[in-house]
């Protein structure tokens, strides 16, 4: 019987170290600009900036690490839309940029006609939707990433904040029922999710074995503050 990725992994931190790690932010309704990889984006309010985290993502997809050339490529939660823009300088078949915040699902629009410049073929498709919830049933993707706000503790009272980072571990069992069950998934998909131990990472991976999916720590980075992420790759057991 083959292990379960679950018992590799660490529990959540404690709630006095997940709020330490994610102070709280002043300029979340004022219009800022975020620069990565030589590119500028505009930021509106409401609209988060990325983190380390999401720059573990954007740069896979820009070493190809994670390899959307001439693929249909899911970015959920694609916030300000770096990573479509990243994907669409890798030349990317399609982008589908879902957000369930729709001034982040515009502003990805924009960013991508403005920085990549008509310098792509991939089209980009973009959807205001609560997960998978609002795309069509023909819907088919080769290549999924998301950076769930998963965190396992409330940093915020600010909806916004909710959105963006400590919904729990319930937003990525819905991630992964919806990709199952609708399905939204391609043979051979790939599935990367990327989560730190400030999330419940057991209850996550348990969901997603439980949905149907194996899964692989890709890569795993150690901040060096008791926080750990793994960004992890799934695929749809068809043994099921």
């Amino acid at each position: 019987m083959d292990r379960s990725l679950v018992t590799e992994l660490p529990p959540p931190l404690p709630a006095e170290r997940i709020l330490a790690v994610n102070p709280p932010r002043n300029d979340l309704r004022t219009t800022r600009s975020y620069t990565w990889n030589g590119w500028d984006f505009e930021v509106p309010p409401g609209v988060f900036l990325p983190g380390g985290t999401s720059r573990m993502i954007h740069q896979r997809l820009l070493d190809d690490d994670i390899d959307v050339r001439g693929r249909r490529y899911a970015a959920m939660g694609v916030g300000l839309g770096v990573e479509a823009v990243a994907a669409g300088a890798r030349g990317a078949g399609e982008v589908h940029a879902i957000d369930v915040h729709a001034p982040s699902v515009e502003a990805t629009a924009r960013n991508f006609d403005r920085v990549l410049d008509g310098g792509t073929t991939t089209r980009l498709v973009p959807w205001v939707s609560d997960m998978f919830a609002g795309l069509p049933d023909d819907a088919r993707f080769d290549v999924v990433t998301f950076n769930p706000p998963a965190v396992s503790h409330p940093t915020s009272i600010d909806p916004d904040v909710v959105r963006n980072v400590c919904v729990g571990a319930s937003i990525t069992a819905t991630f992964f029922t919806q990709l199952r069950e609708r399905p939204l998934l391609a043979p051979d998909a790939e599935v990367y999710l990327i989560a730190s131990n400030t999330a419940d990472l057991r209850r996550v991976v348990a969901h997603a074995e439980g949905s149907g999916f194996s899964g692989e720590v890709h890569h795993r980075h150690d901040w060096g503050d008791g926080v750990l992420t793994y960004l992890f790759r799934f695929r749809e057991d068809e043994r099921r």
